[in-house]
């Protein structure tokens, strides 16, 4: 659920630089908005962080390692979200009832965002779990196999949810006002996200026609290369966006190196540390004795 609401409202966000009524927004309302799309562009990294672990680093086992790495980035997750959320509410506040009600929409919101998802870990009486132990059990292929397309179903709404904001901003009125070399870099980041969608549903298809709905070795590798090639795609598809909607932003100047610095970001969490972590592993268990 935080996936898909996550990239629906990023899409949202970076159509709302191109509506007609943003021409009318005050600075604070503008900060608000790049502050709202950067919360959530942290939160889609953060989120994005087991699939690539789970992919990378575990091989698809499940492992008590990797389930405490998945309930500490959900936990992390949660409060750039609500931040963006927030933001938001806070600008659609403003537009119907002014400051005031800006300030009251975007603080309550806040507060009921952080009171019901972190106000729990403030009561005394809340299970402690005992640490589990970080010993590798070999999971079963089917179970691999359900998990890493529950990883694809996952990835795949918000992706096509996303694809549909980004054709609809090619037929707004100021989108055709941007200079040429903006609006093709539109274009790659379109066809980048276009890609991600066709990658995301290509083991269902993959298992049916190849594989006749057996499951195997093979095919639970080839689906864990496709989310990972989607992630690869939907990188640079979220950062040239993010050069095209900080361009319409008047931010000439500093959209080329956000944009590419947010890619770097993206790929370096996603795919450096991963492998990093899984080098680091290999050698722990080459050193382990028998």
């Amino acid at each position: 659920m935080l996936m898909l609401g996550a990239q629906v409202l990023l899409g949202f966000q970076y159509r709302a630089f191109f509506e007609k009524g943003y021409e009318k927004f005050g600075p604070a309302e503008r900060a608000l908005e790049i502050a709202a799309l950067f919360a959530l562009l942290l939160t889609l990294l953060l989120l994005f962080l087991p699939p690539a672990r789970h992919c990378i680093v575990e091989h698809g086992r499940d492992t008590a390692r990797f389930h405490r790495f998945v309930m500490t980035v959900m936990g992390v997750a949660l409060l750039p979200f609500a931040l963006g959320l927030s933001f938001e509410l806070a600008v659609a506040g403003n537009r119907i009832a002014g400051a005031p009600g800006g300030a009251a929409s975007g603080a309550i919101a806040l507060a009921a965002a952080l009171g019901l998802w972190y106000g729990h870990f403030a009561r005394k009486d809340r299970q402690q779990d005992e640490e589990p132990e970080d010993a590798v059990e070999e999971t079963p292929l089917e179970h691999k196999i359900v998990e890493v397309l529950t990883e694809a179903r996952i990835l795949l709404p918000g992706a096509q949810a996303l694809l549909g904001f980004q054709l609809a901003m090619v037929l707004m009125e100021s989108f055709s006002q941007l200079p040429r070399p903006v609006q093709m870099v539109h274009l790659v980041s379109l066809g980048f996200v276009a890609l991600a969608t066709v990658v995301l549903m290509s083991p269902a298809a993959y298992h049916r026609i190849v594989e006749r709905g057996r499951d195997t070795e093979r095919f639970h590798a080839f689906a864990s290369r496709m989310v990972l090639v989607a992630l690869a795609l939907l990188g640079p598809g979220f950062a040239g966006d993010l050069y095209v909607v900080l361009r319409r932003a008047g931010y000439e100047r500093s959209a080329l190196p956000v944009a590419a610095a947010t890619l770097a970001v993206f790929y370096t969490a996603w795919f450096g540390a991963m492998l990093l972590l899984r080098r680091r592993r290999s050698g722990e268990l080459r050193t382990r004795p028998a």
